[in-house]
Formats: C-alpha cells, sequence, structure tokens
C-alpha cells in the first residue's frame, strides 16, 4: 500500500512535538497499542532528524513517520533523507511540495483560506492540512466547492469532535497535544493512558456515522 493510501486509511496522524529522541519509540509503541498508525515528528522539536531515523529504523515496518513544521526544502530533503515518507508544511511553499513529490514523498502543505487551499491543491499536494481547524463547518464549507481535494484538519481535535470533523469530508486528521502531552513525564502511567486515548481517538472515526 502506497503512502498516501495509508494516511487515507488510517486517518490520524498523532504529531509528535518537543519529545526527546530517547523517549520517541517508547511513545511510538503505546500509540500503536492504541491504534495509531502514523506519526509525524516536527521539525522544531529537539533533534527531530534523530527522532524520525530512530522512529524509521525501530518501528518503520508497523508505522508511517513523516516530518512536520518543514518550512524549505532543505528540510524537505534532510526529513526525507532520515526516514520520513511525508513533509507536512504550516504554508503553501511551491518549492517545498515539488521537491516533496521529486523525493517519492507525500506532501501536505497547510492551508487556511478557499485560495490557499487550492493554490496547493494547484501546486501539487497530496492533502491540503486546514489549519487552524475552525470547525467542522468550515471544511464542509470548503468540501462543497473542491470535492476533489482531500483534506486534513489540525489543531484542536478530540475524541468527542473528530467524527464530526470526518462526517464533513475529511480525509484524515492531524492531531497533536490533545493527545500527546510532551510536557508529561514518560511513565509507565502516562504511556497506559496514552494508548487509551489514542484508541479513543480511532474508535471515534471507526463508529458508524
Amino acid at each position: 500500500m502506497s503512502t498516501l493510501s495509508e494516511i487515507k486509511e488510517n486517518g490520524i496522524i498523532a504529531i509528535i512535538r518537543g519529545l526527546r529522541p530517547e523517549h520517541v519509540l517508547e511513545v511510538a509503541e503505546a500509540l500503536y497499542a492504541g491504534g495509531i498508525r502514523i506519526l509525524e515528528v516536527t521539525m522544531n522539536s529537539e533533534e527531530p532528524l534523530v527522532a524520525i531515523k530512530t522512529l524509521a529504523g525501530g518501528i518503520g515496518d508497523r508505522m508511517v513517520i513523516g516530518a512536520g513544521t518543514v518550512l524549505d526544502t532543505q528540510m524537505v530533503e534532510a526529513a526525507v533523507a532520515a526516514g520520513a515518507r511525508f513533509i507536512l508544511s504550516p504554508v503553501v511553499d511551491v518549492d517545498v511540495i515539488k521537491t516533496t513529490k521529486d523525493l517519492d514523498a507525500v506532501s501536505i502543505p497547510g492551508a487556511f483560506t478557499p485560495t490557499e487551499i487550492y493554490a496547493a491543491h494547484k501546486g501539487g499536494a497530496d492533502i491540503v492540512k486546514v489549519f487552524p481547524a475552525t470547525s467542522p463547518a468550515y471544511i464542509r464549507s470548503i468540501a462543497g466547492p473542491f470535492p476533489q481535494i482531500p483534506l486534513l484538519p489540525s489543531g484542536g481535535l478530540t475524541p468527542q469532535n473528530i467524527r464530526d470533523f470526518k462526517d464533513a469530508g475529511a480525509v484524515a486528521f492531524g492531531v497533536g497535544n490533545t493527545l500527546i502531552d510532551t510536557t508529561q513525564s514518560i511513565t509507565r502511567d502516562y504511556l497506559a493512558q496514552l494508548t487509551d486515548k489514542a484508541s479513543q481517538f480511532v474508535a471515534a472515526i471507526a463508529k458508524p456515522a
């Protein structure tokens, strides 16, 4: 299965921001136990390339690893070299999209307005991240005139509202600190709670409409 197909099939991209590289594998395993299969390491984390390489080598056969907060083509090249299979960006940068595609990775730039979202799609994006994800109603409004553009809301998603975003037309979801709180100590209890929370997100998008 292609990376793009895996993202669309599994839906949830768990965002790891600010976690030290020595903890990423145990956090990934806890998320995996809860049903998460897609992980994003943000490039403004501590030693993000080390974290991506650690994840790709340690759990990359079971989870799809990508890089987020990617701002330029140098970041794209470094992240893909470390093992990232998809690239998320907070902005629409055509050079970032092109370099990502040239390296056979999935491109997910961030946009908000209809003009930005269409420009990202026209520039070659595989999925467009809608950030901030203000409401399911906004996703539905965008999906109306642009049914051909796969949308990924990110920011503020919870087990209680994520299904509403799916029903509004989103194909995937970026879930950050409402799932992974990197300010907490990585203890056995925290990891168990993380697995439980991950399973809540997964169940929420799997339930019948």
